[in-house]
């Protein structure tokens, strides 16, 4: 192995290093950790290490523009999500090392927890292109790569996630904020095609089949596909949509008459009174919005089985919208 190391090429590439991800106590070592196993397999990083104000795109863009073509990001997935919008469209592949609390873009990428498998993929992986979703919502636009949500979970979100993050003081308002939650009327349309109105709790326009606390929305869900998974949360009790969640690992949420499923390219939400709309970690406004995808438009180094799953969905694309 060291005589196969040495004579590779030397990589340069750009760590972008989150102290605050997952166990921040343990950062030090962590970091410590990746510049040794990148040392091992041949990879030069410059370290970014950001910070409360970081512009993390334009590290990234200035990395690139200097010849850099391998961005390697060291956190979760806000931290990886962070620099997607400087990549699209560039020659750049990113590298996710998981050192975050969910990590659901690297699961779904085949991509290990453990430092030292991580860093390995970097050299030895199998370089993807996945799709990624955009949200317009007035002036405002969006990259997303797990999930964008309309309604219920975008306004309990923040609260939830403080809770995964030890902050138990939020409880109350992430219960409070249920039960004063109330369904909206939601007017769709699909590749330009308009489907009947619905009330819904919970819109979700999902480009990954994990999210969250990997939480698996549905077995087919692909970043691989070309099309965008809408999930309609239709004439739902609370109660209801609690059940469907808990019920989640045997798919039987999924198979609720009252939970819709369609695909597309394009989807146009409107909602009276209007939904607060969530693309992954980053609340982006509410009222009407243009949710789009963009195939293949971020290069990513993963794990073998996510190759393969990339192949078989390409030849299993569907040329229109179903429910």
């Amino acid at each position: 192995m060291p005589a196969k190391t040495a004579s590779r090429r030397l990589i340069r590439a750009k760590l972008i290093f989150n102290t605050q991800s997952g166990q921040p106590q343990q950062s030090s070592q962590q970091l410590v950790d990746i510049m040794m196993e990148m040392q091992t397999h041949g990879i030069s990083p410059e370290v970014y290490m950001i910070h409360q104000d970081s512009q993390v795109e334009g590290v990234v863009r200035a990395a690139i523009k200097s010849g850099i073509k391998l961005i390697v990001v060291a956190g979760g997935d806000g931290t990886a999500q962070s620099v997607v919008g400087a990549m699209i469209g560039s020659s750049a592949t990113l590298g996710i090392i998981p050192t975050g609390t969910r990590n659901n873009m690297a699961f779904n990428l085949g991509i290990p927890t453990e430092i030292a498998g991580a860093v390995a993929l970097l050299r030895d992986g199998k370089r993807l292109q996945i799709d990624v979703g955009q949200v317009r919502q007035g002036r405002a636009k969006r990259w997303f790569v797990e999930a964008a949500f309309l309604g219920l979970i975008s306004d309990m979100y923040p609260f939830a996630d403080n809770l995964q993050h030890g902050d138990l003081s939020q409880i109350g308002n992430l219960l409070s904020t249920f039960v004063a939650s109330t369904p909206s009327r939601l007017r769709l349309t699909l590749d330009g095609r308009h489907i009947p109105d619905t009330d819904a709790l919970v819109a979700l326009i999902a480009n990954m089949s994990y999210i969250g606390p990997r939480f698996q929305i549905a077995p087919r869900v692909s970043c691989f596909d070309g099309r965008l998974d809408v999930f309609l949360f239709s004439d739902m009790s609370k109660l209801d949509l609690l059940i469907s969640y808990a019920n989640r690992a045997a798919d039987s949420a999924m198979k609720d008459p009252n939970i819709t499923h369609y695909r597309a390219r394009q989807v146009t939400v409107s909602a009276e009174p209007p939904m607060p709309i969530m693309a992954d970690s980053v609340r982006v406004g509410q009222g009407q919005a243009t949710f789009l995808v963009h195939p293949n438009a971020l290069t990513v180094m993963g794990g073998r089985a996510a190759g393969r799953r990339a192949a078989s969905r390409v030849r299993k694309t569907e040329v229109a919208p179903h429910a």
